[in-house]
């Protein structure tokens, strides 16, 4: 069973940087994309950023110049660094790893979320 393991999150002021660790462990890993998405109460869950595993990135519009994704395969961890924090990046931030479980199916799998509060 593959789980998700987060850590990073914490309170930072706005201007200031964190860097947001997911490692996947488990029996069978094969991981292709993995990444983050946040989520605040009352709204839906949101792509942050995405990286597959030749190292190709997506970023959502709102973290684009300020937020880098990158990945160490062999060590199935996925890590996110942030800079230039805004109050609006102030979120839930969720792990997720697409587990292979068939030829081109893959199953989301998510973190339980580490919390990011940006306030002065």
């Amino acid at each position: 069973q593959v789980r998700l393991e987060e850590s990073g999150g914490g309170f930072v002021q706005p201007g200031g940087s964190l860097r947001l660790t997911c490692t996947a462990a488990g029996s069978g890993l094969k991981i292709n994309g993995m990444g983050w998405h946040r989520q605040v109460p009352g709204k839906e869950r949101e792509l942050v950023a995405v990286i597959d595993d030749s190292g190709s990135a997506f970023y959502g519009d709102h973290v684009k110049g300020r937020f880098t994704i990158t990945r160490d395969n062999s060590k199935n961890t996925v890590y996110l660094e942030m800079n230039d924090l805004k109050f609006e990046d102030t979120a839930v931030y969720y792990c997720v790893a697409h587990q292979e479980i068939a030829a081109y199916k893959y199953l989301p799998i998510w973190g339980q979320g580490t919390s990011v509060t940006v306030s002065s």
